[in-house]
């Protein structure tokens, strides 16, 4: 029997690429085999949306991949091809579109497509109520493994497609979560990710009082005490009795990312965020009172439609009193679709530009503060990959380490002295301790 090959593209968040895992895993069990190069029998370019970049480069690599195999199976699945399914199946010459439901059947529409068939599958999203479940992904060839618990968003931030592209919010059944944790622990993978699109959401449709903290306790009592990482979270689901919880947590690690988008209430209101500036310094406040060693990062936009010169500066002088670890700098562009797309008052590009490079001074000269206060201390690194002679890693809290070893480190724990920090590259340097 001839070998049929599989390759994915994948483009995006770490959801994306925990769902292309997933849906490698099932072609996997019917006996194809995944490539990462080269001309494969079936592309599945799994695509993003949440930026106007995203979208763009998603729909330039479903044309390229069309063009250097025109006699292939062409897949499309992910956001970009939920929110613009009617133009990819009239524009483009794909074999097979699914949205962001019904991918567990990804393998027979590309069976049907390998024998003439097209298919294309784009359901309602915005009206789903059910977590789509893909299986126990147990392979993902990586030190670190992702753990979907959650999908969708009712937020409707106003520059944000995502609602569009995910539906309301689903949570995964505690016991499938829980089922997946212990097998990854027991692959011997060092550290898990929480994933999802709104993982503080987690358990709102949901009957019976679970919430993101429970998620975290089951996790953390089932994997053996090994690393155990949050995406990214929402600062109003930051109360003391959460933070009371989850330093109870065997592995939880200190780092936690709180999505701002702007330091300025005024520029928040017109975003749809639904929080203050207070509010997101008060959960910053309960976590370092929880963690001393915690590790605060962030996205932010800048230039958002309406954002004067004073904005700008409020919203600068917030990030630095709060004092970020990282920060993901954007500078606004316009979504199709959304709300903030009819704003009037939009930031010539120049300004932008210029707003985002401050603020990117700004986030370095902090992240340089965070890094040289830990100088002299020891610290248990993940080590990963070489990087110019040096082994690469994470500290707990999501410090990038390289130290000089001889040995083979990657996927192994050690504990090293912090000596050094190197602003050109952004990490600290490391000796034996």
């Amino acid at each position: 029997m001839r070998i049929i090959t599989v390759k994915f593209i994948t483009l995006g968040c770490k959801t994306n690429i925990y769902e292309s895992e997933a849906m490698k895993q099932l072609f996997t069990e019917r006996g194809y085999t995944i490539i990462d190069k080269g001309k494969a029998d079936i592309c599945v370019i799994n695509t993003c949306t949440v930026t106007g970049t995203g979208a763009s480069k998603s729909l330039k690599l479903i044309r390229r991949a069309r063009r250097e195999n025109p006699s292939g199976v062409l897949a499309v699945t992910g956001c970009l091809a939920q929110t613009e399914a009617d133009r990819l199946q009239n524009e483009e010459n794909i074999d097979v579109l699914i949205g962001t439901k019904g991918r567990a059947e990804i393998v027979n529409l590309c069976e049907a497509a390998l024998d003439g068939k097209k298919t294309y599958s784009v359901g309602d999203i915005l009206h789903d109520s059910e977590f789509e479940e893909l299986g126990i992904v147990r392979t993902q060839h990586r030190i670190r493994a992702e753990i979907k618990i959650e999908d969708g968003c009712n937020n409707f931030c106003s520059y944000c497609k995502i609602p569009y592209a995910r539906g309301p919010v689903r949570s995964r059944a505690m016991d499938k979560i829980e089922a997946e944790a212990r097998a990854i622990a027991e692959s011997g993978y060092s550290e898990i990710i929480l994933t999802g699109i709104h993982i503080g959401s987690y358990g709102k449709d949901l009957d019976n009082g679970d919430k993101l903290i429970d998620v975290l306790e089951t996790v953390g009592r089932v994997s053996g005490g090994i690393r155990i990482r949050l995406g990214s979270l929402e600062p109003v689901m930051i109360t003391e009795e959460f933070t009371k919880r989850a330093k109870k947590i065997s592995g939880l690690c200190p780092q936690f990312h709180l999505s701002l988008q702007s330091g300025c209430d005024k520029t928040l209101r017109a975003m749809r965020r639904h929080y203050t500036a207070a509010d997101f310094k008060r959960a910053v406040i309960n976590l370092r009172d929880a963690f001393s060693d915690a590790a605060i990062t962030t996205d932010l936009i800048v230039g958002f439609p309406g954002e004067t010169d004073a904005d700008f500066e409020e919203s600068k002088r917030f990030c630095e009193e709060i004092g970020f670890s990282q920060m993901h700098i954007f500078p606004y562009s316009v979504r199709e679709g959304t709300a903030a797309a009819f704003l009037p008052d939009r930031v010539d590009e120049c300004e932008k530009s210029r707003r985002t490079h401050i603020m990117l001074n700004s986030a370095a000269e902090m992240k340089k503060n965070f890094c040289e206060s830990f100088l002299g201390r020891d610290a248990e690194v993940l080590f990963e990959q070489k990087r110019n002679g040096l082994w690469s890693g994470m500290t707990k809290n999501y410090i990038e380490v390289r130290y000089p070893s001889g040995d083979d480190l990657r996927g192994k724990k050690l504990s090293v002295r912090l000596v050094g920090y190197d602003r050109e590259n952004e990490y600290i340097k490391a000796e034996k301790n």
